[in-house]
């Protein structure tokens, strides 16, 4: 009832209201549990029961929507359906009146636009609808007007032929008994289990690389002096086909950003509770779209993060207040789609900003920057609390949420300003099971990497000559469009034996660096299918996962990003 009155009334509740229907909810819940457990349902407390009954007696009696007539309901617009409504709800009546223009008329000064001025008078113009006569008689003007006037009032001295009530009197509203009626839009939309989504999906990595085969065997022929130009002009076909197929079936896996988001309101409401700071939650995602299997893996990060934010970042209200700051704090979600397939959230809040004199004196060194603040944020046991909450103070999140959006190809960043706010920058792949990949030759070994991942590929003005294993961390300083960019061996980085040096960079963009990975050769763009490695004994730093480029041999994708993280934090790809 406290729901239905709300979707009548503008859609709004009441801050108690809310508190009384998700006990309501939490009640029901509790229910369930209890009979799927076989056990003995408690009695619902009578707090509960007061407090709806409550909500429920101090809510406006909400009547049913009255019917308009056939001659308008389809010429009216939503909004001036709901001024019909509540305009009757307050007692007024409304009325259809007719005006038919005449030269006479007009000669005595009567036109639509006299005609408006005075009924105006008497009440409020909803809408003025022209109308031809039939058989070609004319023109003629209907009105329909709100009014506490009587009908003979607004016949202007009889100058108005027919002047007729559309909708009863709003007395006898009341005795209009509700009905409740099954909704009957049509909606062009059918529900489809995610997992047959992810069959399709194995159907369609299978026909990729099975495109592969057949351009290796086109080659094969080719290289043996046969022609092979309709069996080209075939695969250039197929090509173009498996790419827009490729797109249907992940139009279909998307999910709107705001549908992801919508658990938000909630846990910020919630959290703010909790904390004693009221919170606004704004989320504003441009209609961005994500695969749903990557925006179930990011979900619990984007919570995390809000959280975070509300037990960390925002002040309570007093000292907000003394600051000179609004009461309500407020925390931002904001998702926007990027070249490359790749999505950008940001959470930001506009709070007290990270401390880092508290970050250094707990880590017991310096921090440098924002990004080194995060790094030792998302080092594992770490937390700024001396005493753990409900919700933070355990030192474990950060580290989670920062995996996170580097398993799924992406990089978490930071920005913070003391007694401003911070916000934290999740850049995330669009989709992580069929991406565009470049192949390229390190030594005697085949690779992959995403595209989007790469900033640039270019030549190496010298050869970067292999460092030994154990100097993997030793780099190459070059410039490169007025940028210092390191240079690293990407075979002395994997261990592997990379011939006599590099001639060709691939460039990638870490934490605002730039980082170049020196590799013998580029063998050409794919579109592949990443499946993940799932045992943790054979998974490691930088490798996100393995393909099949249709040699039947599995290829290894590499995670540039990470594998620049590997520079730092000392783990080895092995």
């Amino acid at each position: 009832t406290l729901v239905r009155g709300a979707d009548r009334s503008g859609g709004r509740l009441r801050r108690s209201a809310v508190d009384a229907c998700l006990n309501g909810v939490r009640a029901i819940e509790e229910r369930v549990r209890a009979v799927a457990d076989h056990r003995a349902p408690a009695a619902v407390p009578d707090e509960l029961l007061d407090s709806l009954a409550a909500e429920d007696a101090s809510s406006e009696p909400a009547g049913p929507m009255p019917p308009i007539a056939p001659a308008w309901d389809d010429r009216l617009a939503a909004s001036e359906k709901s001024q019909l409504f509540h305009a009757l709800r307050a007692g007024n009546h409304a009325y259809t009146i007719e005006f038919v223009p005449s030269d006479a008329k007009a000669a005595a000064g009567m036109t639509i636009a006299t005609v408006r001025a005075r009924l105006g008078a008497l009440g409020d113009i909803v809408k003025v609808a022209p109308r031809s006569l039939t058989g070609g008689a004319g023109v003629a003007f209907d009105i329909l007007l709100i009014s506490a006037a009587d009908a003979e009032a607004l016949t202007l001295d009889g100058e108005i032929s027919r002047v007729e009530p559309i909708v009863p009197p709003p007395e006898t509203l009341a005795l209009v008994e509700e009905e409740e009626t099954e909704p009957t839009l049509q909606r062009a939309v059918v529900r489809v289990e995610l997992e047959r989504l992810d069959q399709l999906q194995d159907q369609l990595s299978a026909l990729v690389v099975s495109r592969f085969r057949l351009e290796r065997e086109i080659a094969r022929i080719a290289a043996a002096g046969q022609p092979v130009r309709t069996l080209r002009e075939i695969s250039d076909v197929q090509a173009r086909q498996l790419r827009d197929l490729r797109r249907a079936i992940l139009r279909a896996r998307l999910v709107r950003l705001t549908e992801v988001l919508e658990p938000l309101s909630l846990i910020a409401r919630n959290a703010s509770r909790t904390g004693g700071t009221e919170v606004k939650l704004e989320l504003d995602t441009a209609g961005s779209e994500l695969d749903k299997a990557v925006a179930d893996r990011l979900l619990p990060a984007i919570v995390h993060l809000v959280r975070n934010a509300v037990d960390h970042g925002l002040e309570p209200t007093a000292e907000r207040t003394a600051a000179g700051k609004p009461a309500a704090g407020t925390i931002r979600v904001t998702g926007r789609e990027l070249p490359g397939a790749r999505l950008s959230i940001a959470i930001s809040d506009d709070g007290r900003g990270i401390d880092r004199v508290a970050v250094a004196k707990r880590a017991g060194r310096a921090v440098v920057d924002d990004q080194d603040a995060l790094d030792l944020l998302a080092a594992s046991g770490f937390s700024t609390r001396e005493v753990a909450t409900r919700t933070s103070g355990r030192g474990v999140g950060m580290d989670v949420v920062k995996r996170i959006a580097t398993e799924l190809g992406g990089e978490l960043s930071m920005a913070t300003r003391p007694g401003e706010g911070t916000t934290f920058t999740m850049t995330v792949p669009l989709t992580i099971a069929l991406v565009d990949g470049l192949a390229f030759a390190c030594g005697q070994q085949t690779f992959v990497a995403p595209i989007a991942a790469i900033e640039e590929i270019f030549e190496l003005g010298e050869t970067i000559a292999p460092a030994s294993h154990g100097t993997r961390n030793a780099a190459t300083l070059i410039e490169r469009r007025g940028r210092v960019v390191s240079v690293v061996s990407l075979g002395a980085l994997l261990a592997i034996d990379a011939g006599t040096g590099a001639r060709k960079a691939l460039l990638i963009r870490r934490s605002g660096d730039l980082l170049a990975f020196a590799i013998d050769r580029t063998i050409g763009r794919y579109e592949v299918v990443v499946r993940p490695i799932l045992d943790p004994l054979a998974r490691a730093p930088g490798i996100s996962g393995a393909t099949d480029l249709g040699d039947g041999r599995p290829t290894l994708v590499l995670d540039l990003n990470e594998l620049g993280a590997t520079l730092t934090s000392g783990d080895r790809p092995s």
